[in-house]
């Protein structure tokens, strides 16, 4: 039992310190490279998928370092610093180290997945279209995928429909869709979060009973918040809706990964405890 006492309290614990401030050096970087040398960083080290001609082996681990925006960032740095200052207090350094990019990379690769498979999907359905185009499905398929541009192409859909023979619509519309499959395809995935998932997944198991204030005014204990955390992510991941550039389903997977882990953990070692 040893092995899993706190090996002392320490508010900023050197492993979360500096994963703070490695991740807050590379937002430094992200900017001046992309502003004086006009390099850009988040497409270089941020995570493709796998059918996408940018992505390398080595964004799994990388894209953990990259953040959109400062907000993006802090938030990412507080819940880091909040659940994971307590695990590794618990852990010790190694241990929390060693759990922390597990949790990292298997979100990743569980995200990875559910975006390989809806590209998939969506590919085969671009793929019939262009060998069949007609007003009506292309309208079907902005729906579906591109819901933003649905009333900036009515007056064009129109045009289509009046003139069906006429096959520069036909061309234009796959083209359209042909252009806006690409960019989604090559979106890269950024933040640590799936790596903050699996911390608050960690806390929620190892300190269920522990108060969490929300919005610093409401307290809920850890094992609530992580099931309803968790069940926002999965009903959020699931609805897909478009214009949500959050990995819904890369937090859901540190959470699995996590789950599984410390579960692995627990039953390796009859010792392991929680409060």
């Amino acid at each position: 039992m040893e092995n899993y006492k706190f090996r002392g309290y320490s508010l900023l614990p050197p492993i979360v310190k500096n994963l703070i401030i490695i991740n807050t050096l590379m937002f430094i970087f992200e900017l001046v490279s992309a502003s004086s040398f006009r390099i850009d960083l988040i497409n270089l080290l941020g995570l493709h998928s796998f059918d996408s001609p940018y992505f390398h082996a080595y964004q799994l681990v990388t894209h953990m370092f990259m953040h959109g925006s400062f907000s993006h960032l802090f938030f990412n740095m507080f819940a880091l610093w909040m659940f994971g200052a307590a695990l590794e207090n618990y852990w010790g350094g190694k241990k929390f180290l060693y759990y922390y990019f597990l949790v990292g990379i298997g979100a990743a690769l569980f995200n990875e997945l559910v975006v390989w498979l809806s590209h998939k999907e969506m590919i085969a359905t671009f793929e019939a279209f262009s060998h069949s185009p007609t007003p009506a499905t292309f309208i079907s398929l902005v729906k579906e995928y591109f819901p933003q541009y649905l009333s900036s192409v009515q007056d064009w859909i129109y045009g289509w429909e009046m003139h069906p023979a006429n096959m520069s619509y036909a061309k234009e519309a796959i083209d359209f869709l042909g252009k806006e499959i690409y960019k989604i395809i090559n979106i890269p995935m950024v933040g640590a979060s799936g790596a903050i998932f699996g911390l608050l997944l960690a806390f929620g198991m190892i300190f269920p009973n522990t108060l969490i204030y929300i919005y610093f005014l409401f307290p809920i204990k850890a094992k609530w918040f992580v099931i309803l955390y968790g069940a926002v992510e999965l009903i959020f991941g699931v609805m897909n809706e478009p214009g949500d550039n959050i990995a819904h389903f890369a937090h859901l997977g540190g959470m699995i990964v996590g789950f599984i882990l410390i579960k692995w953990w627990q039953k390796k070692d009859k010792n392991y405890y929680t409060f």
